[in-house]
């Protein structure tokens, strides 16, 4: 009997929309060769993750066996998926495997860390295959909301494994290969060991819309406008970019990109020659000489992003274009649970400028790029594997599509972030919790999750700061009183003095009765000094702030 085993361990993207990092193994236990399919982020908000820019995964885990990676896959273009390649590869080091699509915009991002782009290695569909390690692969297309999605057929010594991907099923997508029931059967012909699924819309209990379904709806609402339209969707939805610009077009409207991501990815999909026959734009230099019932914008910013072309839009121009009354604005998406807030202020926004807004409340003007649960039972028979895991979605989610699975009479297992499960035997198996967690690109760093550095940034927005400054001579005696700098705090107390005059005097009075051990020690002097100012501004404000003490002496 064999020693070897076939893992799958999920280091990001399974309990979480966001963020997919899925490892994959075959060798002897603790001595795989590995493969890492995706390589994405996720995105911070200002309650949990203020000031920071990114969140990627923890890779940390796989670095230590970096000498055992044989490659990264990437299965799509969306940031979720490629977002962290060109933070994460120097841990890694794998040559990167991509279709053509996909592989360029991943060269991008290796160029913009000052990578080596040819590191990615373009590689073309099923039935072409390479080889990685103990694995034979091979991208299986697929329908998504961006071209030239794909699973991967996964071939190791102990079976062929599927993963889905991000999918729908849609045979008329606009842009992109639609769903080949054909080709995925042929696929799983030989027999699937394990599909790994995604769980998006377990809940979505109708089957799919296709893409294609959108374009009259669409068309009528922009030709009834007499203003000047504009409308967000994901910048990626090259599908759906096209949808609205040929709307724009049919009613006699000039289109302009708005966002650098809006242009960057309609110039890539024309570039790979993915995207075909699309409208000509103007520039928002050229869009100010023609009237506004001329105009169609394509903005960027669908989920609330403040710096993203709606969000400038929704607070006065940008780029010399402004929105007023009686002009229309289209939001073509689905807001990202947790999104809401920074959308609903945008709405707010535009309805105080007279902005009319429309968003997809009743399902007119966007569909979803992920199968929908009778979807993924369809997937589950058309491969008919022996086990299914779940991935790609939260915990209920993770939940949910297992039971359906059970209820297809499969085999499968809940396996979130961290969960090493085997899937050599008759029905998969957890052998291992993996320490998992998340890195923060704060600026031009990148910081630990558990470093502090965040935490403290959130007790400081709770509770404001107070800068203390303290001068002893030789003798450890005050030279003058203490003085304080107040920030984030209410300047005056409940009796209207100034806070920051309430506590130096306190301060001081602490200080003239303070004994020569407190005052020789600069960490008890410290800590006392803190102790001070946090009851003080307690009793004063209600708050107890965080507290900063220098102390300097003279000799």
């Amino acid at each position: 009997m064999s020693s070897d085993r076939l893992i799958y361990l999920p280091l990001g993207g399974a309990g979480e929309i966001g963020m997919n990092a899925y490892v994959y193994g075959y060798g002897p236990a603790g001595r795989e060769r590995y493969i890492l399919v995706d390589i994405g982020v996720t995105f911070p908000d200002m309650d949990t993750t203020p000031g920071v820019d990114l969140i990627l995964p923890d890779v940390g885990w796989l670095a230590e066996r970096a000498d055992r990676l044989d490659a990264i896959v990437i299965t799509h273009a969306h940031e979720d998926h490629i977002g962290a390649l060109g933070r994460v590869w120097q841990r890694l080091r794998a040559p990167v495997y991509a279709r053509s699509f996909t592989g360029h915009l991943a060269r991008m991002k290796m160029e913009e860390a000052g990578l080596d782009p040819t590191n990615v290695r373009t590689v073309g569909a099923w039935p072409e295959t390479f080889d990685a390690g103990p694995f034979t692969l091979s991208f299986l297309p697929v329908s998504h909301s961006i071209p030239e999605s794909a699973g991967l057929v996964i071939d190791t010594p102990a079976g062929r494994v599927i993963h889905s991907g991000d999918f729908k099923i849609d045979v008329t997508p606009v842009v992109g290969e639609p769903f080949d029931e054909a080709l995925w059967s042929d696929a799983a012909a030989p027999g699937v060991r394990a599909l790994m699924c995604d769980s998006t819309n377990v809940f979505s209990h109708h089957p799919g819309r296709s893409e294609a379904t959108l374009g009259d709806d669409i068309r009528d609402l922009v030709a009834g406008c007499g203003g000047l339209v504009a409308a967000t969707t994901f910048a990626s939805n090259v599908a759906r970019l096209k949808t609205l610009a040929e709307a724009g077009r049919a009613a006699g409207r000039s289109i302009v990109l708005l966002g650098r991501a809006m242009n960057r990815m309609v110039q890539a999909a024309v570039d790979t020659g993915v995207l075909t026959d699309f409208p000509g734009v103007v520039t928002p230099e050229e869009a100010q000489s023609i009237p506004r019932e001329n105009l169609m914008l394509l903005v960027t910013g669908s989920q609330g992003e403040r710096r993203a072309a709606a969000a400038q839009l929704s607070r006065g121009k940008y780029l010399g274009l402004e929105l007023k009354p009686g002009d229309l604005f289209l939001f073509s998406s689905k807001t990202i649970p947790g999104n809401e807030r920074s959308v609903t202020r945008i709405v707010n926004n535009l309805s105080e400028m007279g902005v009319d807004v429309v968003d997809d409340g009743d399902q007119r003007y966007h569909v979803s790029g992920h199968a929908n649960r009778p979807d993924l039972a369809r997937m589950h028979q058309l491969i008919d594997p022996d086990m299914v895991i779940p991935m790609h979605g939260e915990h209920r989610h993770l939940r949910a599509h297992a039971a359906l699975a059970e209820e297809m009479q499969r085999a499968a297992i809940i396996a979130p972030n961290g969960s090493m499960v085997d899937l050599s035997g008759d029905a998969p198996r957890i052998v291992e919790h993996i320490e998992t967690g998340r890195i923060y690109l704060d600026g031009a760093v990148q910081i630990g999750a558990l470093d502090g550095v965040v935490r403290d940034r959130i007790r400081m927005a709770l509770n404001g700061h107070v800068l203390v400054t303290v001068i002893l001579d030789e003798d450890d005696e005050a030279i003058g009183e203490p003085w304080c700098e107040v920030m984030g705090l209410a300047e005056t107390t409940r009796s209207n003095a100034p806070l920051a005059d309430v506590l130096e005097a306190d301060l001081d009075q602490f200080l003239g009765r303070a004994d020569a051990k407190t005052r020789r020690n600069d960490d008890k002097l410290d800590e006392a000094l803190r102790r001070v100012v946090r009851q003080t501004a307690q009793n004063e404000i209600g708050k107890k702030p965080e507290v900063t003490v220098v102390i300097s002496r003279i000799s």
